[in-house]
């Protein structure tokens, strides 16, 4: 069964990176053993390397999904708390499968708040065809916009989403 949204409410990723939705896919993400639910908190360093993240669903369907992760969180100086740090966009992702059997268009890069807590969302969309010649990108991972990005791209609402919480980890002081 589809997630509720009300922890993405709670969590102010509906407001500040998403429009309201309703979840039509279950998607689900681990880091590790761990897997991914709204607001758990996730180390950096358990993060560094890509989550497994799998669309479940018939391996028979056709359809094909969008993934985007981003940090709502990360200071942008021309427009504050209004841009998103783009970490990841995978696209083509056939249902059912995990997002690996998808086309990587902007690699993966694992969480790095520099100060206080960060939310990292991953969001999919459903995709009404094949990207074929891909899809259109961002300038860069600054400043990005998922909700102008699924515009410009005909992905309108998301179908999942899932966030985690991540800060900074202390230094190990060396004597």
């Amino acid at each position: 069964m589809a997630r509720s949204v009300e922890p993405l409410v709670v969590g102010r990723v509906i407001g500040d990176v998403l429009d309201m939705f309703t979840p039509a896919a279950e998607l689900t993400v681990h880091y590790g053993a761990k897997q991914v639910h709204n607001g758990c908190d996730i180390k950096p360093s358990s993060a560094a390397d890509k989550p497994h993240v799998r669309i479940l669903g018939p391996l028979v369907s056709s359809s094909l999904y969008t993934l985007v992760m981003v940090d709502p969180d990360a200071p942008s100086p021309s427009e504050p708390r209004l841009r998103e740090w783009l970490h990841w966009i995978v696209v083509d992702i056939p249902e059912g499968h995990e997002a690996t059997e998808g086309r990587e268009m902007v690699p993966y890069m694992g969480p790095q708040p520099p100060t206080g807590i960060h939310r990292y969302v991953l969001v999919l969309f459903k995709q009404e065809r094949a990207t074929e010649g891909g899809c259109q990108l961002p300038d860069g991972r600054a400043n990005f916009s998922t909700r102008q990005f699924a515009a410009q791209n005909s992905l309108g609402l998301p179908v999942a989403a899932v966030y985690f919480n991540s800060q900074k980890e202390p230094a190990v002081k060396k004597r």
